[in-house]
C-alpha cells in the first residue's frame, strides 16, 4: 500500500517507519528543511509542506500522487495562538485531496472535543467542547466526515506520552494546581501507533474511535504515582473538590484495546 503521513513529527515519524517496516510505502511531510535528509535516511519520501490559511506551501500533489491513504497528523497549533485558523487550513487540505483523488483519510483528532463536564463520554455522544481546540477539531471532523470524495476514519487520542514527552516534566515540584480530582485521559504512543495500524489492516473507513488508556487515576493520584515511578519531585493540588461531571471517556469499541500503562516510563 502507498501510504502519505502529513506530518512526521514526534507521532507521525515512528508511525511512517512503522509503516515502511511493514512493507509500505511512505510520503512524509515535514515543515522543516534540515529533517527532509533525515526523512529520506529512514526511506520515507521526504516533502517541505506547510499548510496556511488559504494556501499550502510545498508540493502537496506530489505528497498525494498515487497514495491510497493519507494520514493528517497536524496539531491545531492554538497552544501558540489562539487567533490560528486550524479549520480554514484543513479546508484547503480537502481541496487538495479532492483533486488527488485519495479515497481514504485518518484523521489524529483528540479528546478535547468532549467537553469537561459532560461526564461518561463514547464515541456516541454528541462531543460539547468548551475549548477553542476543541471546538476547532471538532468542526474539522465535521468537515472530513460530510465531505463525500473520499471515507474518513478518525482518532480521538487522549494526551499523548512516551519517550521524551511526559507532563510529570512540566508539573514536578509545581503547587497550587487545579483540578485534583479530576480524571486523568493518557496514551502511550506505542498504543497509538497500533491503533492506526489496526485500522488500516482492518480497513476500518468510515470510522470514529476514542483512543484512551482505561485508567480510573485522578490527577492527584496519577502525577504523584509517577513522580515516584520518574524519581521527581511531585506536583501538589489544592483544589480538590469532586465534580460528579467531571469528563470520563470511554470506548464503545473492544476489540480496539489500549493496554500499554501509563505508568510505563
Amino acid at each position: 500500500m502507498k501510504i502519505a503521513v502529513l506530518g512526521c513529527g514526534w507521532l507521525g515519524l515512528p508511525l511512517a517507519e512503522r509503516l515502511i517496516a511493514e512493507g509500505h510505502t511512505v510520503n512524509g511531510s515535514t515543515t522543516t528543511e534540515a529533517k527532509m535528509e533525515m526523512l529520506q535516511e529512514k526511506q520515507i519520501t521526504p516533502f517541505l509542506l506547510s499548510l496556511q490559511e488559504d494556501t499550502i506551501e510545498g508540493d502537496i500533489e506530489g505528497l498525494l500522487h498515487d497514495i491510497e491513504v493519507l494520514i493528517v497528523n497536524v496539531p491545531p497549533g492554538l497552544r501558540k495562538s489562539t487567533a490560528t485558523n486550524f479549520v480554514a487550513k484543513i479546508k484547503v487540505l480537502i481541496s487538495a485531496i479532492e483533486k488527488s483523488g485519495v479515497q481514504k483519510v485518518v484523521f489524529v483528532s483528540s479528546t478535547s472535543v468532549y467537553g469537561a463536564n459532560q461526564g461518561e463520554v463514547t464515541e456516541d455522544t454528541i462531543p460539547e467542547p468548551n475549548t477553542e481546540s476543541g471546538r476547532q477539531l471538532l468542526a474539522v471532523e465535521n468537515l472530513l466526515n460530510n465531505t463525500t470524495s473520499f471515507k474518513t476514519a478518525i482518532i480521538r487520542f487522549a494526551g499523548l506520552i512516551g519517550p521524551d514527552r511526559h507532563p510529570i516534566k512540566f508539573l514536578s515540584g509545581k503547587r497550587d494546581l487545579k483540578n485534583g480530582k479530576e480524571l486523568i485521559h493518557l496514551i502511550q504512543f506505542e498504543d497509538c501507533i497500533k491503533l492506526i495500524l489496526k485500522i488500516l489492516r482492518t480497513d476500518e473507513f468510515p470510522f470514529l474511535l476514542n483512543a484512551v488508556y482505561p485508567s480510573s487515576l485522578t490527577k492527584q493520584e496519577y502525577y504523584t504515582k509517577i513522580a515516584e515511578v520518574k524519581n521527581v519531585e511531585c506536583p501538589y493540588f489544592t483544589d480538590n473538590k469532586w465534580n460528579s461531571e467531571v469528563k470520563v471517556v470511554r470506548s464503545k469499541f473492544s476489540q480496539y484495546s489500549v493496554n500499554v500503562s501509563i505508568l510505563k516510563c
